[in-house]
């Protein structure tokens, strides 16, 4: 079993060697890449036999800070449709300026997982089961007290799920900034799903 320190190294040099191949390509030889990070080719081996264990290291790292720094800035707040909000907001603040970096990533298990591409994006998509659910579920009891107009809320879930993952894609091809976008978002579909509670009835006083 690898000691902490042990481990840790060998995901600094995933790291390192990841960033190499971002910018050379992944048919780099393992030979060169082992020599640009100024090591043998058999201690490169030894902790990463293949490219997609590179990645697949890389990429989990990735996802667990990006589940902190979201984490960090949703949690303060109350309202279901406003942490949605923030979520979007945190997720786009996370990449912006390395959305190539998270796009080369997603590509790179694609050329190096083969039959197993699958099963890797699954486990990839899996960091954020929770966190959704827990939106759909915070959506619907919102929906339930009266605080959210009714809609679909798994739906509504996904809906702002598909428009993250493209804004984000989108930010890779094109100079385009993500405010007025956010702005759309929130003023056409989020913020008319906000709903203030009626007050609770007065009682009538009751005369003799």
């Amino acid at each position: 079993m690898a000691r902490p320190r042990e481990t840790e190294k060998a995901r600094e040099l995933a790291h390192r060697a990841v960033a190499i191949l971002e910018r050379r390509g992944l048919t780099l030889p393992a030979e060169q890449l082992a020599r640009e990070l100024g090591i043998k080719r058999p201690t490169l081996l030894y902790h990463f036999p293949t490219y997609r264990d590179l990645v697949a290291t890389v990429l989990g790292d990735l996802l667990a800070e990006q589940g902190r720094f979201i984490e960090a800035r949703v949690a303060p707040i109350a309202h279901p449709i406003d942490r949605i909000y923030a979520r979007v907001r945190a997720i786009h603040a996370f990449h912006a300026g390395a959305e190539a970096r998270l796009l080369f990533l997603t590509q790179a298990v694609a050329a190096t997982a083969g039959s197993e591409v699958g099963a890797l994006l699954r486990t990839a998509s899996a960091f954020f089961d929770e966190s959704r659910r827990d939106m759909v579920t915070r959506v619907e009891r919102g929906i339930a007290e009266g605080i959210v107009h009714p809609c679909d809320a798994q739906a509504l879930v996904g809906l702002v799920r598909a428009i993250i993952d493209g804004v984000t894609i989108q930010s890779v091809t094109s100079q385009d900034s993500v405010t007025p976008m956010h702005a759309l978002l929130w003023e056409r579909l989020l913020l008319p799903l906000k709903r203030t509670p009626p007050e609770p009835k007065k009682r009538r006083k009751v005369t003799s």
